[in-house]
């Protein structure tokens, strides 16, 4: 019986690390890509649209954890208190359909979420070899038959490796006040990635951008500036989550709380920017950013 039971308890391993890293890496689904230069965005249109993978050359940005929920670049809609927790599957999970595939051109679309009240979600994927940047646009149409009030979040997974996290606001604005030892320098506030036994998150009244440098790489995402009161309820236009351990980071930005009568969407743009840099120079980190 012992020997039967362990063989049963080898065999479901085996098949959980095998599920868990086609989740994280999208299976055997094709994986499509844009290229920018040296940088190279990776999109998993099987797995909830996601971001898997940005590197310049062979260097990777993102976190490629195979737990779920801790890797790649994800979007949710906005509040959290509307679904709570697990993401919605039919924005985070399930398949995207796609609309346009080019060689620099990726638009893709989501199940119509009924638990919402028939909200669909698109994603558009630009490449702009001018500016250097990964032009991500992201799409809320309103399916339903009624009025729905929402946001747009875009949640992106990095490695805790030691690295800068980096804003432009002010210190006291940060909260809650204490979890993350912020400081003000050139114009911005900063935090030196730490390591703790507890998941931490802040929340931030930003001013359009939000950047994160490490292992001599420089990741900048540029946005729209919310004005106060247009963020959603008990949100914020920049926060960032340190999952418990040196495992993983999100750097999250929201746009504006917006009421979609039936038939209307919302449009919201993120600009990505990947590029190496030499050490971790605030002053000119932040020139980077200007």
């Amino acid at each position: 019986m012992r020997i039967e039971s362990m063989k049963r308890s080898v065999v479901f391993v085996l098949l959980a690390c095998l599920f868990l890293s086609a989740e994280a890496k999208g299976g055997d689904e094709p994986v499509y890509q844009l290229k920018n230069g040296n940088v190279t965005m990776a999109i998993d249109i099987a797995h909830g649209g996601k971001i898997l993978s940005l590197k310049y050359q062979e260097q990777e940005m993102l976190s490629q954890s195979r737990w779920p929920e801790s890797f790649g670049s994800t979007f949710w809609t906005s509040p959290q208190k509307e679904w709570n927790w697990p993401p919605v599957p039919e924005f985070d999970k399930q398949p995207y359909t796609v609309e346009r595939q080019e060689e620099s051109h990726l638009t893709i679309f989501s199940p119509v979420c009924e638990r919402l009240g028939g909200l669909r979600v698109g994603k558009d994927f630009q490449t702009d070899a001018t500016d250097g940047a990964f032009v991500v646009t992201y799409f809320i149409k309103n399916e339903g038959q009624a009025p729905r009030r929402v946001a747009p979040w875009e949640v992106t997974r990095v490695q805790n490796v030691g690295g800068l996290i980096f804003f432009e606001a002010e210190v006291d604005s940060i909260w809650p006040a204490g979890l993350m030892n912020f400081e003000a320098a050139h114009g911005a506030v900063w935090y030196k990635t730490d390591e703790a036994q507890m998941n931490r998150k802040v929340n931030a009244d930003g001013k359009g951008w939000l950047a994160y440098c490490a292992d001599g790489l420089l990741l900048i995402k540029k946005f729209q500036d919310l004005q106060r009161g247009e963020e959603a309820p008990g949100e914020a236009e920049v926060q960032v989550y340190v999952n418990r351990g040196k495992s993983h980071i999100e750097l999250e930005s929201q746009g504006a709380y917006t009421l979609l009568q039936p038939g209307e969407q919302l449009c919201w743009t993120v600009r990505w920017y990947l590029m190496p840099v030499d050490g971790t120079n605030q002053e000119l980190l932040i020139q980077k950013v200007l």
